[in-house]
């Protein structure tokens, strides 16, 4: 078992998500920095969809109930065990009864705590993620809470230590293709000509931005609700864009203007609020295949 002694702001259950449910209104949800949980299992050597925890802005405390090897990855949350201090992207073993203490980290926004076996509480409709928009999934870990760990796998991990770079603590420039519906703003530049600014009322649904309104193309009415997907920006009425991120709602009736590459909402996941945002747009990565 892992026991919780004190959670920081926020700290919640997740692996990669649910997906193929979106038909039913489920959203995928998942590690809202999923390369840094599937990090975290390699070091592992876990299948890479394992649960872990992912920790906001640090403040988790854990005791071991047995012998458990583990591994912290993203935001670099500084990180001791007993009061002595260990490593992030690095195996790390913890004895029986020894805890895990996580403090505020100086850059990016979500830590990421795998264990060998990975975290087994109960999976809902195929996964052990939490999604804070529908409330599927289990509930946010609270003070007290005893986690098991599955079985660990037969082979161990290759590598001690992964080095990676770290959240920038500076402007974030995030690349992005044009939307579905880029023509209905009235400025086409003013998405990337704007540096934005991540709104403190950011959380896993989505990222809000504040700076100068985006203006829409007289007349245009609201659009028949449209699937929505993760790294969509949607503009409201108020012209303040939304990046949509992991818990995203499946559907949307506001314009899709552009959508972040992939690759780069991860990036997006780790960013504090009142930190700036730039974008830039980039050709489709599809545009060049056969």
């Amino acid at each position: 078992m892992i026991e919780v002694l004190a959670t920081g702001p926020l700290a919640l259950l997740q692996d990669l998500g649910r997906p193929g449910l979106a038909g039913s209104g489920v959203g995928r949800s998942g590690a809202a920095d999923r390369a840094a949980l599937r990090l975290a299992n390699r070091l592992m050597a876990n299948p890479e969809d394992a649960a872990g925890i992912e920790v906001v802005f640090g403040g988790l405390s854990v005791r071991a109930g047995r012998r458990l090897t583990v591994a912290l990855t993203g935001a670099p949350a500084p990180a001791t065990v007993d009061g002595t201090p260990v490593g992030h992207h690095a195996v790390v073993v913890l004895r029986a009864g020894q805890v895990l203490t996580l403090g505020v980290p100086p850059t990016g926004l979500r830590t990421y705590l795998a264990v060998r076996g990975g975290v087994d509480v109960a999976p809902v409709l195929g996964s052990r993620s939490t999604d804070v928009l529908s409330g599927i999934g289990p509930p946010p870990l609270r003070e007290g809470d005893e986690l098991p760990t599955g079985p660990e796998p037969a082979r161990f991990p290759l590598v001690d230590v992964a080095p990676v770079a770290v959240p920038p603590d500076g402007t974030v420039t995030l690349r992005a293709v044009a939307g579905p519906r880029a023509d209905w703003a009235a400025d086409a530049a003013g998405l990337t000509g704007t540096v934005w600014t991540a709104s403190s009322r950011s959380d896993r649904i989505g990222m809000r931005l504040d700076g100068e309104p985006l203006r829409r193309l007289p007349g245009a009415d609201e659009l028949p609700s449209e699937g929505m997907v993760r790294g969509a920006i949607q503009v409201p009425p108020g012209g303040g864009p939304v990046l949509f991120l992991a818990d995203h709602p499946v559907t949307g009736g506001y314009p899709v203007i552009a959508v972040v590459l992939d690759a780069d909402v991860d990036r997006a996941a780790q960013v504090r609020p009142g930190q700036p945002v730039r974008f830039a747009l980039v050709p489709p990565p599809w545009k060049d295949r056969p």
